[in-house]
């Protein structure tokens, strides 16, 4: 299963490292299921977006996936793909970028094809062949209506719901100052911490892992420092983490304030199940197993 993480420090940068697919044998042994991508997102000191990415494969070089990257930003977005849709190529890792703005899906949207007429002037920020990058390009015709990126998130969410067939809609968007994240519907969790400075015992760095080893980022200024993280698991024993219901939109604004609401209370009009995935799209959406 593709896993999505987000994270917000706040109107100061927080300098934070990231390990991407770091476990030894994440690559080696998952031999039906290895990433088809990895990518890290985060802004600049001007707020321009910065994205490191890399379609990854068997064939491919395993030491981008292993590295460390450190970055400094005030919202950063990470993401490990397996491919449900689309060639494994950089055109189709992400997270992607459009006006600004970064994004990052785990789920299916089944005929995306059927997106590409609604889009419009918007079909040119689509780039590759993947259902994700056809979703965030509608989020972003919307917020050119009135600017609003939550209510242009429910708009599109609700029109592929509602004419297009639907596994998962769970999705990160973040701006260089906001963060927002959708769980759409009961499928795959999607989880939320609010961390105050210093975690559960007031003097700890934040140091996060995925139970599979396949992702983890530390960041010592937060040890001093609050942050809001949004995640696919738990990724530490705080116990401070909440699953955010079916329909859940989260924003965080730059001063952490969070606020959750529920604009999507029905399920989508046409639900698929893995048995209707089948084949690589069926395994990309199964729940990932601890290593």
């Amino acid at each position: 299963m593709c896993r999505l993480f987000g994270m917000s420090g706040g109107r100061e940068p927080v300098r934070a490292t990231f390990w991407l697919l770091e476990a030894p044998d994440s690559l080696a042994q998952q031999s039906r299921r290895e990433p088809d991508g990895t990518g890290l997102g985060a802004f600049d000191e001007s707020g321009r977006p910065v994205v490191f990415k890399q379609p990854l494969a068997a064939y491919q070089d395993q030491d981008f996936a292993q590295e460390a990257r450190e970055v400094r930003s005030g919202t950063f977005i990470a993401h490990v793909r397996y491919a449900s849709t689309g060639a494994v190529s950089p055109e189709n890792t992400h997270p992607f970028e459009q006006h600004g703005r970064l994004f990052a899906h785990n789920g299916v949207i089944g005929d995306p094809e059927r997106i590409e007429p609604e889009l419009g002037d918007f079909a040119r920020l689509v780039h590759g062949e993947t259902d994700s990058e056809r979703y965030f390009a509608l989020i972003t015709k919307e917020i050119e209506r009135d600017g609003d990126i939550g209510r242009a998130i429910v708009r599109a969410t609700s029109w592929i719901a509602e004419n297009l067939p639907v596994f998962a809609l769970n999705i990160i968007l973040t701006t260089a100052s906001d963060l927002w994240a959708l769980r759409y519907p009961d499928v795959h969790e999607l989880f939320v911490l609010e961390r105050a400075a210093g975690g559960p015992t007031g003097q700890r760095h934040l140091e996060h892992a995925s139970a599979r080893g396949s992702m983890r980022v530390r960041a010592g200024e937060l040890a001093k420092r609050p942050c809001v993280v949004v995640a696919s698991e738990r990724m530490d024993e705080d116990p401070g983490w909440r699953a955010l219901e079916s329909g859940e939109l989260l924003h965080v604004d730059p001063d952490l304030n969070v606020t959750i609401t529920r604009p999507l209370t029905e399920p989508p009009v046409h639900q698929l199940t893995l048995a209707d995935l089948g084949g690589k799209a069926a395994a990309s959406q199964a729940p990932a197993r601890a290593a």
